[in-house]
């Protein structure tokens, strides 16, 4: 085991060490004196770049970057958001970047040998924002999550690789690495199919996924005690449903939960929303109504608050309407999210996690709507069936003596190009 460890840190210090890792044209060099520095800041925008990879996990995609190839995170202000074409406070598309000008495209994954011994990789999460491009690190992204596995361990990244595949009986290898979340300090186990000598990535396969067309093979992800990723307990307040007083006079009723990602949920109706019906009350239609969103914005605000977070920040937590009709004979709960101020076209995968076990907590909202539709007890440790604008996703949950041991579900992710990125 100390070997291993030190294995790992080896290679954690010798990617750190790299000289790639300080020419970045930003004066990023330790010291100022240094000819790496004197050189690269005279470098013009545009020429300047790093290699990353870009990838599709799940229903997002973005670039995922090996930490060696960027410069110390107090710099990364100055290189993330151009890379993705940000800000764009006039257009918001990010047409002069590799963003596509929606928070679920303007994401970046950044990866490192962890030195920790229940960990191979670290991953750093940074949500870029399309028209100021403010980097927002506060929480995870499930879908982007997805793809740190397979990216990590193509590259090289994980050691002992060969103690971490196994091979089924019908000769399907399949590869586990275990990844360190920074931004919630939480572990993720992805699973995903290898092939070849030596065993690689293998996106091929029969899993179909609603949000994205094809068939690939499937990727296990296991959230392992997702609860309290943030504020350090599941139903942050003590409450399965605290009513909300918002700045105009109203209020309104909401369950606050944390688990992978916090999440205040709402009912439609309580917010006077009566036509419900997905095919009309779309992401398209949210996104038209001015009124709602700076509603639900109040909403979100007051539940961070609540919850002790931050309002001013808008990855977490997000808010999420349930609905009373799921709108399928084998959906349980139907929700449209908001993601950074903007209606979510699927739903971001760890506010869906967070739903699912939300789901299972008796009295909760979500519970309640559940319980309503199935005629259940809204408890247990049962999967749940969430639809949602793209079509649905199933969530399981495992539960042992009221605790959450993990949260788990399948996604597809694939890599779409490799090389430089300019800035």
């Amino acid at each position: 085991m100390r070997s291993l460890i030190r294995t790992r840190q080896a290679l954690r210090q010798t990617i750190r060490a790299s000289p790639a890792a300080r020419a970045y044209g930003l004066g990023v060099a330790r010291s100022s004196s240094s000819a790496t520095a004197t050189t690269t800041t005279t470098m013009t925008r545009g020429s300047r770049s790093f290699e990353a990879v870009f990838a599709r996990g799940g229903t997002s995609n973005g670039l995922v970057i090996q930490e060696r190839h960027l410069p110390p995170r107090e710099h990364w202000g100055a290189v993330l958001p151009a890379a993705m074409g940000s800000p764009d406070p006039s257009h918001g598309r990010q047409l002069d970047g590799m963003g596509g000008g929606v928070s679920s495209t303007s994401k970046i994954c950044v990866l490192a040998p962890s030195a920790r011994p229940d960990a191979d990789i670290d991953f750093t999460f940074v949500q870029v924002g399309v028209r100021d491009g403010a980097l927002d690190l506060a929480g995870n992204c499930g879908n982007m999550s997805s793809v740190v596995g397979p990216v990590a361990w193509d590259e090289g990244l994980v050691a002992d690789r060969a103690a971490k595949v196994r091979t089924a009986a019908n000769g399907v290898q399949e590869a586990l690495v275990r990844v360190f979340n920074t931004n919630t300090s939480k572990m993720v186990h992805a699973r995903f199919r290898v092939r070849g000598d030596p065993p690689m990535y293998c996106p091929e396969g029969d899993y179909e996924m609603d949000g994205v067309p094809g068939s690939q093979s499937k990727i296990t992800l296991s959230f392992l005690d997702p609860a309290g990723a943030k504020t350090g307990k599941a139903l942050p307040t003590g409450n399965a449903v605290d009513r909300l007083a918002l700045p105009d006079g109203t209020g309104v009723e909401a369950s606050l939960v944390d688990v992978s990602n916090p999440g205040v949920f709402v009912r439609a109706a309580d917010l006077g929303i009566r036509d419900a019906n997905p095919a009309t009350f779309t992401p398209q239609a949210v996104e038209a109504d001015a009124a709602l969103k700076a509603k639900l914005e109040s909403i979100r605000r007051a539940g961070a608050a609540r919850m002790g977070l931050d309002p001013d920040t808008e990855s977490v937590p997000k808010i999420v309407l349930l609905f009373p009709d799921s709108g399928a004979a084998d959906v349980d709960v139907r929700c449209l999210a908001m993601s950074m101020g903007q209606a979510h076209k699927a739903v971001p995968l760890t506010l869906a996690l967070c739903l699912g076990a939300a789901a299972n907590m008796p009295g909760t909202l979500p519970a309640q709507v559940r319980r309503a539709r199935n005629g259940d007890g809204g408890s247990g440790s049962g999967p749940v069936v969430i639809g949602h604008p793209s079509g649905k996703v199933e969530i399981g949950a495992t539960i042992k003596d009221g605790k959450i041991v993990s949260a788990d579900l399948l996604r597809t992710a694939r890599v779409l190009m490799k090389g430089q990125v300019y800035y």
